[in-house]
């Protein structure tokens, strides 16, 4: 897709100065130059220009609020000076993959104050000796170098909205948060189904102490009658209970088969 086309879409009917941050990478430039793009992004804060076989930055229009400018995976050799000149506020720049070969390549980036960030991967400028102390010694004000400060200590995220770090923390955040939900649930339910098993453990055992109970006066109400049907028996004369004792075995009284055989 060509470069003017592509500013269009990435315009989404907002005008030029209200947009603050533009891609248009791996699309194609002009002849190797930047086209379409003009001051009147006088708000541009980060620009991004990966891979469109861009030969040169000359027509890098004057952006003053530029902070932030990837031009990695390109074709430039030089005329540095143009970024000085447009783009003053500058702190980060990725210049890797490009045809930079010589440490004065650089030099025209002394004028930007601000820069302390500057990358050059797989540019050939790495290879030279003592690569790193020379860039720092002709850049005081940089910070870090391909990602690494003077003293090799890494550079920290400092644009996590850039890189989407941040986005993968507060997800990374949200499941575990969302694990600790669910461990705490399941831990409410395994306390609720250990509490209804006591409570149905409680019910059976009140079961039990009142079946105990019947019980226990059942047994009481028998021997309540049988002692009454003995102080019963003892009321009687002893020959009545010997007669009552005779007929609850089934046996006749002698005396009355006496009677029987008088007769």
């Amino acid at each position: 897709m060509e470069m003017k086309k592509r500013l269009t879409l990435e315009l989404r009917n907002k005008k030029p100065g209200e947009v603050k941050e533009l891609v248009l990478d791996n699309c194609r430039s002009d002849d190797g130059k930047i086209v379409g793009l003009s001051s009147d992004f006088e708000n541009l804060e980060f620009l991004s220009m990966i891979n469109i076989n861009l030969l040169s930055v000359s027509n890098l229009p004057k952006l003053n609020k530029l902070r932030k400018l990837e031009l990695s995976d390109n074709r430039i050799s030089g005329g540095l000076e143009v970024l000085a000149e447009r783009t003053p506020n500058l702190t980060h720049l990725n210049l890797s993959g490009n045809k930079i070969k010589d440490i004065n390549t650089l030099e025209p980036l002394k004028k930007l104050p601000n820069l302390h960030s500057l990358d050059l991967f797989n540019c050939e400028v790495t290879t030279l000796m003592d690569y790193r102390e020379s860039v720092f010694a002709l850049l005081p004000q940089l910070t870090y170098l391909d990602g690494f400060d003077a003293d090799d200590q890494e550079a920290p995220d400092s644009d996590p909205e850039a890189d989407g770090d941040g986005l993968e923390d507060e997800y990374e955040n949200g499941e575990e948060g969302e694990e600790e939900d669910d461990d705490d649930e399941e831990d409410d339910l395994d306390e609720e189904v250990i509490d209804d098993e006591d409570d149905e453990d409680d019910d059976l055992e009140g079961e039990e102490e009142e079946d105990g109970v019947d019980d226990e006066e059942e047994d009481e109400e028998e021997d309540g009658e049988d002692d009454e049907e003995d102080e019963a028996d003892d009321d009687l004369p002893r020959g009545e209970k010997r007669k009552r004792n005779l007929e609850d075995e089934g046996e006749e009284d002698p005396e009355d088969e006496e009677d029987d055989e008088d007769d």
